[in-house]
């Protein structure tokens, strides 16, 4: 964790070896701890000498940690403090308190210290994190070639800056980021789960995500309806014990479904754009807005050549407008432009139409996704390459990369 010497932060914590701990760790970080036992006697001090950060438990005497997070946001010369609560209290209604009263993050005890110092990476930088565990589509492709970008269908994660987590799509790589949050995470885990739509490889990993199965935690499942089917039905109808052994009665954790539609709506605490895409049956794009940045996810779509029967200028245009200017695009590019000749109707792009969307639509930064089964790494690598070409000779600003499973991009 990167840190300057000498950065304040106060500490909350009635608890004499717990604040040693958070003591030494800070220090070891490069902050500058200061350790109170009582909220008012830390209220004061923050008045007189506003820190960089607040570490504070819920149950401390003077007053609370509730009571201590209000009036330092009623403060306008605190505006900028940021809030981190390490609590003993792993109930649901405390950590929704908490947030309400203003803290950017909420962490059960006992804390891992990796987590507490990614979070509080995470929260004093205001940064989001996108995180890659899956970049395949159609089929998982585990094979000897295949190592560096991985072999796993789509899923990526999107932690926000204050507490909150958006996971965008359950191909097989969110088998993998089960894993990760149940060995980081500490305490209990929520977030929501924007399903593009639920081909088989957008779904079908659902059941093995392992925090679905343990009590506590809370996930809302949401996508687009495909007719009558909702997105319960929609999940349930993959695990009704005939294609698959373990039904949704099974799952342990706090579960709600909705329905999104083209529009604007709020996941997680943030504004969330839905766009239908160019693919079979009801498919949705999202874009979120996290103040002065933005993050898209645009999978699957397919943007035919202007000489086909199928070509939508209307379509286009109303694309470009959606993705205007987004910091971050991670869009289907499943395809070179000789393999999607003879795929057209498919469902799936060419690697020169994303370039002129990503151009046109002046994205910042394009990510490389979906990619065919039966395309190598070092296919891939090509790919990147004739992307790039392609940038070049339109002039473009726009830069383009290919995420492999475990990369991570702050925003």
């Amino acid at each position: 964790m990167a840190g300057e010497a000498g950065r304040r932060v106060v500490v909350v914590e009635d608890d004499a070896s717990t604040a040693q701990v958070l003591s030494e760790v800070l220090t070891s970080a490069g902050f500058s701890p200061r350790v109170f036992t009582d909220g008012l006697a830390a209220y004061g001090d923050i008045l007189r000498a506003p820190p960089e950060l607040l570490l504070l438990d819920l149950m401390v005497p003077g007053i609370d940690g509730i009571e201590l997070c209000t009036r330092v946001r009623s403060e306008p010369a605190l505006r900028d403090l940021k809030v981190l609560v390490l609590s003993g209290k792993m109930y649901d209604a405390d950590r929704v308190a908490a947030l309400r009263a203003g803290a950017d993050g909420f962490l059960t005890k006992p804390v891992r210290i990796a987590s507490l110092l990614e979070a509080i990476d995470r929260i004093t930088a205001d940064a989001a994190e996108v995180c890659f565990w899956g970049v395949r589509g159609t089929l998982p492709a585990p094979a000897k070639g295949n190592e560096r970008y991985g072999g796993n269908t789509s899923c990526v994660s999107l932690h926000l800056p204050r507490e909150g987590l958006l996971i965008f799509d359950a191909g097989t790589g969110i088998r993998a980021l089960g894993e990760h949050l149940l060995r980081t995470a500490g305490g209990r885990i929520s977030g929501a789960v924007l399903i593009t739509h639920p081909h088989w490889d957008h779904i079908n990993a659902l059941p093995f995500f392992g925090p679905l199965f343990a009590q506590g935690n809370q996930f809302e499942i949401v996508g687009p309806a495909q007719g009558a089917r909702g997105m319960r039905e929609l999940v349930a109808a993959q695990m009704d014990g005939l294609f698959f052994p373990i039904t949704p009665r099974e799952l342990g954790a706090d579960l709600h479904y909705r329905e999104l539609r083209p529009g604007i709506t709020e996941v997680q605490g943030v504004e969330v754009r839905c766009f239908t895409l160019m693919h079979p049956g009801a498919c949705l794009g999202y874009r979120v807005e996290l103040g002065r940045r933005s993050f898209a996810y645009i999978t699957d779509h397919e943007l035919f050549p202007e000489d086909s029967a199928w070509y939508s200028a209307e379509y286009r245009d109303r694309l470009v407008a959606f993705l205007r200017g987004v910091d971050l695009l991670v869009t289907d590019t499943s395809y070179f432009d000789e393999e999607y000749a003879t795929r057209i109707g498919w469902g799936h792009s060419s690697v020169s139409a994303v370039a002129q969307l990503a151009h046109d639509a002046e994205v910042g930064s394009w990510a490389l996704f979906h990619h065919d089964p039966g395309q190598s790494d070092a296919d891939i690598d090509r790919k990147l390459r004739v992307a790039e070409a392609a940038l070049r000779a339109l002039g473009s600003s726009t830069r383009a990369f290919a995420p492999a499973e475990g990369d991570r991009i702050t925003l």
